[in-house]
């Protein structure tokens, strides 16, 4: 045995070690080997952001497909995002109760109702079009309206994609088969470059495209990996039992609370579109460089905390699970107050490193990064959000969404409008900065308050 042979194995043993160890350092050790695949996708996320900039800069094309995109997205983050959330917290809790074939029962419940919503989904999206559009993009020419319309037509079959890869990688989480999950979302930007770069007279289609078959290609990946684990995908249905009432007793509630929090990102890009032509495109790029470490930080969080959290939650270890939340809390602002000041401090040379050339103008660098400052304020309460959000989902306590996120959808509208008097498109960011303040301070509040209430009834 040589002795790169004798460091692997000792190297190996290590790891094992840390894996197996304590829930915080299984957390921990899950957390890195997600984060360093996301961190690829990112990397790879944001060479696509360089081209779309390099190719389209802040023209109208590029608002028109942004603001198309926005619906989509919205109906995907609310009925497959937020099936996904209702589904892993009684997921795990069948799987460790009952075992896999019951489980195998709701994921296919589940699927079948989520697939049926989503394609009643696509067809009010698309049949109403001309009410909601006009007033989304009420600063867009009739052209350019029309040219969204387009844009939003191509991209409704994402709807139904998108929903299967959120619904299936967090199966695969659940499981804890966390390098599958986090490393296929690269193949839909590595598809978008090459159809930017080869097919330039497409245009945005090249970027509606590689969105298309990167998600398809998504789709297969994650099929292959559930097969592998015994995991049917073709939904049989069982019936209207026990375990799918539950999954929508708490899915119910979170798409409530989730409509509102997603109608926060259609009102911001909506009243982005009254300011001047590009102004869509500005608040997207200034958004973007901020995005992908919070996404990294949050994917890698999210997916190896939840799993862990649940199984806590299911046998009622609340010191542990009031432990752990303090910990990675405070984790989480030792780490990301300080990438904060990075960006507020570095945010002119951050954005004309990454998007300053070809179509991106100098004086597009100015705006973005005066903007991009402001998002940076949102950092730690975002991701400090997102933990929080998957404690109180999994606490089955979902009615809480409904009211942060009415009052945060509330607060959105009237700081937008009264920032964007002051300081036009910086308004904006800056308004979603004090949004996630203010949604971080609710719910600390009550999920600390019933974590404390839960532990007192256990004396």
């Amino acid at each position: 045995m040589t002795i790169w042979q004798r460091q692997g194995q000792k190297l190996l043993i290590f790891w094992k070690k840390q894996t197996n160890a304590s829930v915080n350092r299984k957390i921990f050790s899950a957390a890195i080997a997600v984060g360093l695949f996301t961190a690829l996708v990112k990397v790879v996320a944001i060479i696509k952001e360089v081209v779309v900039a390099w190719r389209f800069g802040t023209g109208n094309e590029l608002d028109a497909f942004l603001i198309a995109l926005t619906i989509p997205s919205f109906i995907i983050n609310l009925v497959g995002g937020s099936f996904s959330s209702a589904l892993i917290p009684v997921y795990i809790q069948v799987l460790e109760r009952k075992g896999g074939k019951a489980a195998q029962k709701l994921f296919s419940g589940v699927t079948i109702c989520g697939l049926g919503f989503l394609s009643i989904a696509v067809i009010l999206m698309l049949s109403t079009a001309s009410m909601y559009l006009p007033w989304i993009a009420s600063g867009f020419s009739s052209e350019k309206l029309n040219l969204t319309f387009e844009y939003l037509c191509a991209l409704s079959p994402l709807i139904l994609l998108s929903s299967l890869v959120i619904i299936w990688s967090s199966i695969l989480n659940a499981g804890e088969h966390f390098a599958l999950a986090a490393s296929s979302p690269i193949v839909t930007p590595v598809i978008s470059i090459a159809l930017l770069l080869c097919f330039k007279s497409w245009g945005i289609f090249a970027l509606v495209a590689g969105l298309f078959l990167g998600t398809v290609l998504e789709v297969v990946l994650l099929g292959i990996g559930l097969r592998r684990q015994g995991i049917s995908l073709f939904p049989k249905w069982h019936g209207f039992d026990a375990h799918l009432r539950q999954v929508f007793s708490q899915y119910i509630p979170m798409i409530a609370g989730g409509f509102l929090l997603s109608s926060a990102i259609i009102v911001d890009q909506a009243m982005a579109a009254m300011l001047s032509p590009g102004s869509v495109a500005v608040l997207n790029y200034s958004n973007r460089a901020i995005a992908s470490p919070m996404s990294l930080i949050t994917t890698a969080l999210g997916s190896a905390a939840v799993p862990y959290l649940s199984k806590m939650i299911a046998v009622e270890d609340w010191i542990g699970l009031r432990q752990t939340l303090k910990k990675y809390l405070r984790l989480i602002f030792i780490t990301t107050v300080p990438l904060a000041g990075i960006f507020i401090i570095f945010s002119q040379p951050i954005v004309q490193l990454l998007f300053q050339r070809g179509s991106f103008r100098l004086e597009d660098t100015y705006i973005v990064a005066d903007t991009q400052s402001f998002f940076a304020l949102q950092i730690p309460f975002y991701i400090a959000n997102l933990l929080l959000i998957k404690v109180v989902v999994s606490m089955q306590m979902s009615y809480i969404l409904k009211w942060v996120s009415g009052f945060a959808l509330i607060l959105n509208i009237i700081l937008n409008y009264v920032f964007m008097q002051w300081m036009g498109i910086k308004g904006i960011a800056l308004s979603t900065s004090c949004v996630y303040l203010f949604s971080f301070l609710y719910l600390f509040f009550f999920a600390s308050n019933k974590i404390t209430k839960k532990i007192s009834s256990q004396k």
